[in-house]
């Protein structure tokens, strides 16, 4: 099992279950918890790397494409190697093909399933002459005339394809729909346009074929290729999903066309959410748990509480924005915001002027202003190289747009100015541990530890570390010296709790939650950490299916907290659990509305879209969830 770890300042401190928590700099905590919440504990399977959407009468599944070849244990799945690029590029190019080539067999009548389509035969050319038929004269002949023609007019279309000339083809495929509107028919005339890149027809000519066959496997394949070419990437999307389900998740090809529409999707989406949104603070917990993991200095000369400084000048301000922080509130750290932006635009700062640019930095980092926050840390270090922790946060920046080469020289520039700063040190550790490089990062999580023994969050974070690294005897050790040494402080029990709950000791895992819950309403009960109420709520439901007791967890933690976003999508996946699908939407689609960078905005959206394409599904094939119940046995809601 898999250790539970923070990752500030690159992602709050938060604890995060980390099984599928990737070494790249992009990683996204809130996500890869959620996944590995569900992978974990066999519920719902949700991941982006290989989303598939079933609509079931008990809720929703989402099958991963490691083990979609009906019944593959997880140890099979894990066992297969990833196709390369290469490798998927010629799936995808050899898919394309297929699609485009047309049918070359007609169904007995009344027959239309899929699996008989596929079946090729060889025909030759009639030999008597193709007869001359438009809709004036196809109403003269009889029903078996007009079947005996529908079939020489389909051979005849084959072989123009065949020899390419495509809209000869088009012409006698019509020509056999006048005598039988056979969904082969429309879509053998659908493979022509494809070959043209008529996209719009395609889609006509497939969307008349579905019509007439809802369960036509080739023709919704066309018809999501089509769409992807017009970038209507939601329309693709449905197609691609149905198209998985009717054929039992068995083809990869189709299985990877869901993966890269859902992304797309989401991209696309994205973007758009990202131009218009409007820049703000991210939660308050989140913001409390990045501050926190710079260890705690007295206020700079000058600006002490004390000190006779007139509130409207640029120094008072500066003073102003340092004691709102110290609320840890939202409405506090909205309040220093405005006062560092208002202390520069006042200016006369003198020798605390590099300091303004580190905290008006800092909090355009939060809220997503990354260029203008650069341009911040920049000024501040010029004015005062000796300000290492101005280095420190622009390290942060460059690691999570993913400059590790920026990031890892930002940390060397610190540390050759102030070489025994123990937040260097702490932070570089946080590179290595992201990286998965976690030998180093044990190193300088200890290096910070020898240098200042009183910030928690280095040895939480080495126990962490210990964890990972599956040392768990040494990792445990260190957290029961952790709880001893710093026993009026709640982090210590939350996170020492997510590790007994990643090894399933749910009962000591709750005792630990419910002590950091106390300690959090005695010790800040205007900016309580509504992180272990999370996590609480995710041990219930792990360990007894307690979706009601769960659920109103949640719920309080959203009345402290309404941006957290871990809250946010915490409920979602429980929703999600007990087929409130709706619901669910709702909530994914807040998460995506909290996230502060373009590939949290992704991530978001990508469970949204997939959230909805399965109400889509159940909607428009009812037929499919009956199908579904057949291949190996759903659950009820929440556990599978």
């Amino acid at each position: 099992m898999s250790a539970e770890t923070i990752s500030a300042p690159f992602a709050p401190n938060t604890a995060l279950h980390t099984s599928s928590l990737s070494s790249q700099s992009s990683s996204l905590p809130l996500w890869n918890r959620l996944s590995s919440w569900a992978s974990d504990n066999k519920a719902t399977v949700y991941t982006i790397a290989g989303v598939a959407i079933i609509a079931t009468g008990a809720g929703i599944v989402y099958y991963r494409s490691d083990s979609r070849t009906g019944g593959a244990s997880g140890a099979e799945a894990d066992a297969k190697k990833k196709a390369s690029k290469k490798e998927r590029r010629k799936a995808k190019k050899d898919k394309e093909k297929d699609e485009a080539q047309p049918e070359s067999k007609v169904e007995p009548e009344g027959d239309q399933q899929e699996a008989k389509r596929n079946v090729p035969t060889v025909e030759t050319d009639p030999s008597e002459d193709l007869p001359q038929l438009d809709p004036s004269t196809v109403d003269s002949f009889s029903d078996q005339e007009r079947k005996g023609f529908a079939t020489k007019l389909k051979v005849a279309g084959n072989k123009a394809y065949g020899d390419k000339s495509y809209n000869e083809a088009i012409d006698l495929y019509g020509k056999a729909i006048l005598c039988k509107p056979d969904p082969i028919f429309y879509s053998n005339r659908a493979a022509c346009y494809n070959a043209l890149g008529n996209w719009d027809k395609v889609v006509e000519d497939t969307t008349a074929a579905i019509a007439l066959d809802n369960e036509y496997l080739k023709a919704l394949n066309r018809r999501a290729n089509a769409y992807e070419h017009l970038e209507k990437y939601s329309e693709a999307l449905l197609d691609a999903t149905a198209s998985c389900i009717i054929d039992g998740f068995r083809n990869e090809q189709s299985v990877q066309s869901v993966e890269r529409l859902l992304k797309k999707v989401a991209e696309a989406k994205g973007k758009a959410i990202l131009d218009g949104k409007q820049k703000r603070l991210p939660s308050p917990t989140f913001v409390t748990n990045y501050l926190q993991s710079f260890r705690p200095r007295p206020r700079p000369a000058g600006l002490e509480e004390t000190a006779d400084l007139n509130e409207d000048s640029g120094k008072g301000q500066l003073r102003a924005g340092l004691a709102a922080m110290e609320k840890k509130t939202g409405d506090g750290y909205d309040a220093a915001s405005t006062a560092f932006d208002k202390a520069l635009e006042l200016g006369d700062l003198d020798e605390h002027e590099a300091f303004a640019y580190n905290m008006r930095g800092t909090f355009r980092y939060l809220r997503g202003e990354h260029a203008d926050a650069l341009m911040d840390l920049d000024k501040s270090v010029e004015l005062q190289p000796s300000l290492t922790q101005s280095y420190i946060k622009r390290a942060s920046m460059h690691l999570e747009v993913g400059n590790r080469e920026g990031a890892a020289a930002d940390f060397e520039k610190a540390m050759e100015h102030k070489q025994d700063d123990p937040d260097i040190y702490y932070h570089r550790a946080q590179l290595h541990f992201i990286l998965a490089e976690f030998g180093d990062a044990a190193k300088d999580y200890q290096r910070s530890i020898d240098l200042d023994q009183d910030f928690i969050f280095s040895h939480i974070q080495l126990g962490v570390t210990q964890y990972k690294m599956g040392t768990i005897a040494s990792s445990m050790a260190t957290f029961r010296r952790t709880m001893k040494k710093f026993d009026k402080m709640p982090d210590v029990y939350n996170y020492y709790g997510e590790l007994l709950l990643d090894q399933q000791k749910y009962s000591e895992a709750i005792e630990k939650f419910e002590t950091a819950i106390e300690m959090e309403k005695q010790t800040k009960p205007l900016g309580m950490n509504v992180l272990p109420l999370v996590n609480k709520a995710l041990a219930l439901f792990q360990w007894k299916q307690d979706f009601q007791e769960a659920e109103k967890l949640l719920q309080k933690a959203l009345i402290i907290d309404p941006e957290c976003d871990i809250a946010v999508a915490t409920m979602a996946q429980l929703l999600l659990q007990q087929g409130k699908v709706t619901e669910a939407l709702k909530y994914f689609e807040r998460a995506a509305e909290l996230s502060r960078t373009e590939g949290e905005i992704v991530n978001a959206l990508s469970y949204a879209e997939a959230t909805r394409t399965q109400l889509e599904v159940q909607e428009k094939y009812p037929q499919l969830a009956n199908r579904l119940q057949g291949m190996g046995g759903l659950p009820g809601p929440g556990m599978r």
